[in-house]
């Protein structure tokens, strides 16, 4: 067991200090190493830890300790949420002090516009390797490009096309 909660703490650490441009950036690696990695989860069940986690109020990285708690209980919870979240949050703390004094230098918006796409990009793979592993059928990729689309394309609140991909779900499935 303190092997598991070592390998927990070492796994969500390292990704805490990799989570730039926000949680969702790193759910590539984090899958990667849960699943492939160290086959505390198959991803059809991460996927479906995802989900819950995305559901439920509060953070976005709620599905954190979802998996701690999966692998190892209340043990697991506490040491993935405490490594995914501690050494970020302090090295946040200290960014920020730094990144208020350079508030003026020319060099700080451009990085800013680099950040934009690289962002963007990790987040779109993470859609991808989310909506790849819950596609487990026809219908199932049906119903996930048919509310992305409405996500992308319309302005409709996550809730309802939530709502709407649960009911598809139910009534087809």
């Amino acid at each position: 067991m303190i092997w598991v909660l070592w390998s927990l703490a070492l796994v969500f650490a390292e990704l805490s200090l990799l989570a730039f441009g926000g949680g969702n950036a790193i759910l590539p690696e984090m899958q990667y190493q849960v699943v492939y990695v160290h086959h505390w989860l198959t991803a059809e069940e991460f996927s479906a830890l995802f989900a819950m986690a995305q559901a439920a109020p509060g953070p976005n990285m709620m599905i954190v300790p979802l998996i701690g708690w999966h692998v190892a209980g209340t043990a697991g919870l506490l040491v993935t949420s405490i490594a995914k979240f501690a050494p970020s949050s302090v090295i946040t703390v200290y960014a920020l002090k730094f990144w208020r004094q350079v508030k003026d230098h020319p060099l700080r918006s451009r990085f800013e516009k680099a950040l934009k796409p690289v962002t963007v990009g990790l987040v779109l793979v993470s859609a991808w390797l989310i909506g790849s592993a819950s596609a487990q059928n026809l219908l199932l990729a049906v119903i996930i490009l048919a509310t992305a689309g409405l996500g992308l394309f319309k302005t409709v609140h996550p809730l309802w096309i939530m709502l709407l991909g649960a009911v598809l779900g139910v009534c087809f499935l």
